[in-house]
């Protein structure tokens, strides 16, 4: 009898019958190793020959065992000979099991498995209501089974490796390791398979016939690819031949000769499709095509295009790198030209050449600790977001801005260094400031005469302490027609700065006493004077009158130092509310600060008075060194006594989420209030400055809110000059004037997400991803394009949210040019928010108001509807300079998210 029959009368109980066993559950192996008879053979003197453990030259033998009895030229063995095996036996083991009963034909070599069977053959693991294994053929077949409805349950599902088949009916050769599939439903990464019938070869390369290949998760899926035959490579494609997209089950006109899905996880290269569009003023376009290049682990470009029929093009080039745990970034490179109207009616024709360079690169911390280089550069003409840019945040940013840094600490010194370049760019006015190079140099509290091991309470001039900084500073302000040009070099400006100040603390019972000494020295390169010419054009005001610049260059300083003395201390005050009430306390603490503080005269050489009108009296000092760098110091001696008050403000409330003992919770109602100013003791006027008020706080943890603004104590005459006297002085009941102020609010309300502790896991998964660089990377380009469709990455997980923030600022001055006086107030409400009509409907909308101009802001509407498998989103820009409309339908997978209808307006008013 053959090797397995013998293998199963040792496994099969003594009690066995053909009929269901009497355990509700058990596990067995189709190759259960079988224990062998004491052999009886008698010991046999063989010649000597060399063996391995195994003698490969007789196969049906144990290993060779050495006996101790052996001579020099003999050698004493056991021979035990086992039966061979049939040729029906499987060349490893198989676990089976089931939960309702095993039966065992034996005349006809077969078994059958009841109830949530399960079988694993090496990497195959098949799951299914029935099945049934002949051990003629080697094949098992699993089926479904019917409920007391008629309904089937229990479907077939195969795993082998990445491979996953759902079925109705499976049949797998265990010999040939093949397998034939009926009504298949299978998974190769995002995209899902459905085949009438499907043949699995050894190598797990799979044929199917009558074929639909979808992204839909469902049964039915809502749209497909129809091809008669498909052919699918494990872990590299999805090839088809013909194939019908259908949707809802509708034929649609679409077909194609041929379909690859690419299923490799991983980098890979390809083309990427454009979208096409119709823009009023640059044509017909094809948008955002272009190639992808994976250059291997640490290196990628991606370079798209973009063309239209009317001579509009634009190219955009963004290669990024990597190195785990070492660093990341990317570049952007962007060209564009944009031509309107007609060549040949130059009143009407206007073309623009623009360029956009964006690079971001970040340093791990870990890899050089004590460095630190980092990079974040905007940098483009002002041109470019009106003509190329579609995207709510980028219209209404009016400021792009850059920065590149170096720092380096020395571990174990009190030494840092910091080196960088900054760049500011107001679009509108096309004002362009670059500093570069900017450096600084730090010394960090030493304390000279302190021992190295300190015993004991520190001795006063023990606590003394001293610091040095110096600061570099180079920059320019220019239009940015001017870059690189000789204006632009002419208004380059170089400062350099050294701090050296010395300080130390006394306590004195609950007050801290503080005198202090510090010594500052400035350098310039270029000198200013400025000189009345009352015959000098004035084209801003279309007048006579206005001011002459002269420059000097060359090494020119100053100096300034002061020695200071200042208290502090905190003052606690409580009121508490009787028993009952839901208010239990209000705590009110005071930080009041004062300081006495005397400046020698160092700076006096570098003002000179400034004759500004036609009026004899208008007259005032200024520096010859305006507007530098890194500052101008003070002229004239002063004596100053400085003051200041900070207050918070917080109350106790019964609470009844709080489970503690106490039951109470804390508010803030006040984060900090208060107000600074000085009094100068060697002024012969003007002895009083401003006083700097300031508010912040969050109430109820929703509503942020934060003021400032100055007061100025002194009237002025109808021309707008200062006169000493103060305003209180006048019977008005005021500290001063307000000569600027700003307020802001914001809050930000939200109904309850859904799925708020998944997105929390997805969260922390991505933070702890192995290459947390290629994720973040991944991660940014995802919330670029967030910003730029908003209508196509909705969550319709949060039915409702809205977020509203307004702004107020106020600023009066006088113009020294003209004497004149000017007054800015603007006041701006700006809400987003977003609404679920229905479970699958919602409505967005961006938007603001100008109160000062009475207009509406740039504004953007959406609405988006979730198709399941697909999502549609329209988006709205009704008025303004820049509108527009679209709507776009697309799958929701990545797989297959070029494959989109869009359809695109876009106008421009100038």
């Amino acid at each position: 009898m053959a090797g397995t029959f013998l293998a199963f009368f040792f496994i099969i109980d003594a009690f066995a019958w053909a009929g269901p066993h009497r355990s509700g559950y058990f596990n067995k192996s189709f190759t259960d190793t079988v224990p062998l008879p004491q052999d009886t053979i008698p010991l046999k003197k063989l010649p000597v020959r060399a063996v391995t453990p195994r003698d490969t030259t007789r196969p049906d033998t144990l290993p060779l065992l050495n006996d101790s009895t052996r001579t020099a030229d003999t050698t004493i063995i056991d021979t035990l000979y086992v039966p061979k095996l049939s040729k029906d036996s499987l060349d490893d083991k198989v676990d089976y099991k089931a939960k309702d009963s095993i039966v065992l034909m034996v005349p006809d070599k077969r078994f059958y498995l009841y109830g949530n069977a399960n079988t694993k053959y090496k990497t195959v693991d098949l799951t299914a209501e029935r099945m049934n294994f002949s051990q003629a053929t080697g094949v098992l077949e699993a089926t479904t089974a019917q409920d007391t409805s008629n309904k089937p349950f229990g479907r077939p599902v195969m795993k082998d490796g990445e491979s996953n088949f759902d079925s109705d009916t499976l049949r797998y050769n265990f010999n040939s390791q093949r397998a034939k599939i009926y009504h298949t439903r299978s998974q190769y990464g995002e995209g899902y398979v459905h085949s009438e019938q499907t043949k699995r070869e050894a190598d797990n390369t799979i044929f199917g016939f009558k074929n639909g290949y979808t992204t839909c998760n469902l049964d039915t899926p809502h749209f497909q690819f129809r091809a008669r035959k498909i052919k699918v490579i494990p872990d590299k494609l999805v090839i088809s031949g013909p194939a019908n997209l259908e949707i809802e089950g509708v034929p649609t006109p679409l077909f194609i000769p041929f379909a690859i899905f690419p299923i490799t996880q991983g980098q890979r290269s390809g083309i990427l499709p454009p979208q096409y569009v119709v823009n009023a003023q640059k044509g017909v376009g094809l948008e955002n095509g272009g190639y992808y290049v994976g250059l291997g682990e640490y290196f990628d470009l991606t370079m798209r295009g973009s063309v239209y029929s009317y001579g509009s093009w634009s190219m955009t080039a963004t290669p990024t790198y990597r190195k785990r745990y070492k660093y990341n970034g990317g570049l952007n490179l962007s060209f564009a030209t944009t031509r309107f109207g007609d060549p040949e009616v130059k009143s009407e024709f206007t073309r623009s050449r623009d360029f956009r360079v964006t690079w971001n690169h970040s340093m791990d911390s870990k890899a050089r600790p004590g460095v630190n280089f980092g990079a974040n550069v905007n940098f483009g003409t002002s041109t470019y977001n009106t003509f190329n840019t579609f995207d709510y945040a980028s219209r209404v940013n009016n400021t792009i801005g850059s920065s590149i840094s170096f720092s380096k600490t020395w571990q174990g010194k009190p030494y840092n260094l910091t080196m960088s370049l900054n760049h500011q760019q107001t679009l509108a006015q096309r004002d362009v400031f670059i500093s570069f190079p900017d450096a600084s140099f730090n010394v960090n509290t030493i304390y000279p005469f302190q021992p190295k091991e300190l015993v004991g309470t520190p001795k006063w001039y023990q606590k003394i302490g001293v610091s040095y900084s110096t600061v570099l500073r180079n920059s320019v302000n220019f239009k940015d027609t001017m870059f690189l040009k000789k204006e632009m070099w002419d208004r380059l400006q170089t400062g350099m700065q050294h701090t050296l100040p010395v300080s130390f603390s006394i306590p004195i019972g609950t007050f801290t006493l503080s005198p202090g000494i510090n010594y500052s020295e400035y350098w310039y390169t270029r000198s200013m004077t400025r000189k009345w010419n009352p015959k000098k054009f004035n084209p801003a005001t279309d007048t006579l009158g206005g001011l002459d610049t002269t420059y000097q260059t060359g090494f020119f300083a100053a100096r300034q130092a002061s020695a200071s003395v200042s208290l502090s201390t905190a003052v606690y005050g409580m009121y508490t509310f009787k028993k009952g009430s839901k208010i239990k306390a209000i705590r009110h603490v005071m930080r009041p600060t004062m300081s006495l503080s005397y400046q020698p005269d160092l700076a006096g050489k570098s003002y000179y008075p400034v004759r500004y009108g036609f009026d004899s009296t208008d007259v005032t000092r200024a520096s010859h060194y305006e507007g530098s760098v890194v500052g101008v110091p003070s002229e004239g001696k002063a004596g100053l006594i400085s003051f200041g008050l900070d207050n918070n403000l917080e109350m106790k409330v019964a609470s009844k989420k709080d489970t503690s003992s106490a039951k109470e919770k804390k508010i803030k109602l006040l984060d900090g209030f208060g107000i600074n100013g000085s009094y100068n003791l060697m002024a012969d006027s003007f002895k009083l400055s401003t006083f700097s008020i300031y508010a912040r706080t969050n109430l109820f943890d929703k509503l942020n809110i934060s003021a400032s603004g100055n007061l100025d104590p002194y009237v002025v005459d109808n021309r707008g000059h200062r006169l000493d006297k103060y305003v209180f002085s006048s019977g008005q009941l005021s500290l001063g004037r307000l000569t600027n102020a700003n307020i802001t609010m914001s809050t930000s309300f939200q109904s309850a997400d859904k799925k708020s502790k998944e997105k929390e896991q997805q969260k922390d998964d991505l933070i702890n991803q192995e290459n947390n660089d290629a994720a973040f990377q991944a991660q940014q380009r995802q919330m670029e394009m967030v910003r730029n469709n908003p209508g196509e990455y909705v969550d319709f997980d949060i039915p409702w949210r809205i977020d509203l923030s307004y702004s107020l600022t106020y600023s009066k001055s006088i113009i020294p040019d003209s004497g004149g006086v000017v007054v800015n107030f603007n006041q701006y409400v700006n809400f987003n928010g977003d609404f679920s009509l229905t479970p699958k409907w919602k409505i967005g909308l961006n938007s603001g108001f100008d109160f000062i101009n009475r207009q509406i802001a740039y504004t953007n509407m959406y609405i988006s509807r979730d198709l399941h498998c697909w999502q549609m989103s329209i988006n709205l820009i009704p008025f303004g300079t820049y509108r527009q409309f679209s709507i776009t339908i697309s799958p929701k997978s990545g797989l297959l998210r070029d494959l989109r209808i869009n359809r695109t307006r876009q106008f421009y008013d100038f």
